[in-house]
């Protein structure tokens, strides 16, 4: 994380990703050989995501498919139904 900001950056939820995704491969007892043979991403892909973090995204859907996690990103960019407190204070009328 950048130290001279809270918010986290692209680079950090890359790593973040990658390790709960490798976290959650694990707790299944899947082996890297399985989840990309079960999925069909390539096994290279796959090991190059847990180490650094990047994979093409329709490949990331496709293990989080097999892992059962796919619903999680259709909220992604789904449009905002209310305004947080916060943005109503600044809102102007």
């Amino acid at each position: 994380m950048n130290k001279y900001s809270i918010a986290k950056l692209p680079s950090d939820i890359l790593m973040e990703t990658a390790r709960k995704h490798r976290d959650l491969r694990k707790q299944r007892k899947l082996s890297q050989a399985l989840l990309a043979e079960k999925s069909g991403v390539s096994l290279g892909s796959l090991k190059r995501f847990e180490q650094t973090g990047k994979i093409s995204f329709e490949s990331l859907l496709k293990l989080a498919h097999i892992l059962g996690r796919l619903s999680e990103f259709e909220a992604v960019f789904s449009p905002v139904e209310d305004l947080t407190e916060v943005e109503k204070l600044f809102t102007i009328k």
